[in-house]
Parts: structure tokens; C-alpha cells; sequence
């Protein structure tokens, strides 16, 4: 259920598998994504387990309706339901116990904390948002609450990796005018964006030193869900909490 965890100085990062969950095929198992098609009951039965199995209370994760953009917001507990949930990308919040959450199946989930400050975040980045700069725009919306890039911790989940991420030749050069580290050749020798590589390009200009990447390729791992080998799949989530 929970493919990989950790915990740096009160501050938990923590990634999905796609097992354990009630999902049926082909959402199956832990599909944590409430608008691929699956059966509402099963989400939220699959969301509440995932929490209950890190310890969180299932009523205070936030999740974000994801557009692939580069929008951040500040939060300081789940959205209000008569409002719904806005579009954005990313969420930052400095209440302790508040788990952050982000829905993936090949783009990259970013998880940041700077345990001193008291300040969380969770970033979805794609390849579009990658080029839109959402990482740097989570990273500002930290620092603008008193968290400073050398205390942050950062994490990225398991994602499509740049031997995979098969794209046009234009759409590669153009991950890479806007971060040249985007730019990658799949196993097969046809031109490639390396998202994972990019957001922590990003990172490191941005000053965060303590980074740490998954070395897990959704689309090459059974144990994940992927868009671009399955299209109609589940997603997986990673989540960020401070005690």
C-alpha cells in the first residue's frame, strides 16, 4: 500500500503503490483519484485506508483538483465543500498535523517541508506544469510564510522516467528551452523529456540542497499506475505531513 516512506526531523513524505485497495479492474487495486472513472465508493474507501495506514485522520488530507498548471495555494485544512475544490497544483500550509496530498500516474508528485519553520507543501508536476515553473511557485509561497530553501526537504515520488517519456522532437525542445535538464532520449534512441530531472534542476537553483528522487519508473513498474502504458488507470498519491 504504501510503496516508499520517510520522516526527516518531524516531517513525513510518504508514496502510494497501487495495491491494497478495493478498486476493481482497471482501476485496481489503490486507485486514490476521484475523476478517472472509478467507482466513488471505492475511492473514498481507498482514500480512508491509505490514511489510516500512516496514521493520519482520513478528513484532514487535502487534495487538489490538478490542471496542470502552476498555481499554489496556502491552506490551513481541507477545502469547504459547499466551494469544492479549486484548480491548482500545488497547496502549501503551516499547520502542523495537516497531511498535503497529490494525485499522479506519471507525472512527478513533489513533496517539501521545512520542519523548523513549520511548513509543508505538495506539488503536482507534470510536464506542462514543470514548464510553467509550479515547483519554484510552491517553493515562493513557502518562503513567503518564513521557510528558507536550505532547511527545505524535498522528495519526488515515482514517475515516468526519461527513458520512457517518449514525446515529438518539438515538445522536447521545448521542455528544455524552459529547463534544460528536461531534455532526454528514450531507451530507443527517439527524443524524451525527464521531468524528475527537471524539477530538481529547478530545485537545486532554487537552493534546496536536501532532495532525494524515487528511483521507481511508473510506466516500466507493474506496482504503479501509468497513463502512458494503461491510458484508463487509478493514480497513486503522495503525501507530506509535519508533526
Amino acid at each position: 500500500m504504501i510503496g516508499q516512506r520517510d520522516t526527516v526531523s518531524g516531517a513525513h513524505f510518504a508514496f502510494t503503490d497501487r495495491w491494497g485497495g478495493v478498486s476493481a479492474v482497471p482501476y485496481e487495486e489503490l486507485n486514490l483519484g476521484g475523476a478517472v472513472g472509478d467507482d466513488p465508493g471505492a475511492v473514498a474507501a481507498n482514500r480512508e485506508r491509505a490514511a489510516r495506514s500512516l496514521g493520519l485522520d482520513p478528513g484532514q488530507v487535502v487534495w487538489m483538483n490538478q490542471v496542470h498548471g502552476a498555481d499554489a495555494a496556502v491552506v490551513d485544512g481541507p477545502w469547504d465543500a459547499a466551494s469544492g475544490v479549486p484548480a491548482v497544483d500545488a497547496v502549501v500550509t503551516r499547520r502542523r498535523g495537516l497531511a498535503l496530498a497529490v494525485l499522479t500516474a506519471d507525472c512527478t508528485p513533489v513533496l517539501l517541508a521545512d520542519p523548523v519553520a513549520g511548513i509543508a507543501a505538495a506539488a503536482h508536476a507534470g510536464r506542462p506544469g514543470m514548464m510553467a515553473g509550479v515547483v519554484p511557485a510552491a517553493v515562493r509561497a513557502m518562503t513567503g510564510l518564513g521557510a528558507d530553501p536550505a532547511r527545505i526537504v524535498a522528495r519526488t515520488g515515482p514517475a515516468v522516467c526519461g527513458r520512457c517519456y517518449e514525446v515529438p522532437e518539438a515538445m522536447r525542445a521545448e521542455a528544455a528551452a524552459a529547463e534544460p535538464a528536461a531534455y532526454a532520449e528514450t531507451s530507443w534512441g527517439t527524443p524524451a523529456v525527464d521531468v524528475s530531472a527537471a524539477v530538481h534542476a529547478q530545485l537545486e537553483r532554487l537552493g534546496v540542497r536536501d532532495r532525494e528522487q524515487s528511483p521507481v519508473c511508473t510506466r516500466e513498474s507493474k506496482d504503479c499506475f501509468s497513463y502512458r502504458r494503461d491510458r484508463t488507470t487509478g493514480r497513486l498519491a503522495g503525501y507530506v505531513w509535519l508533526d
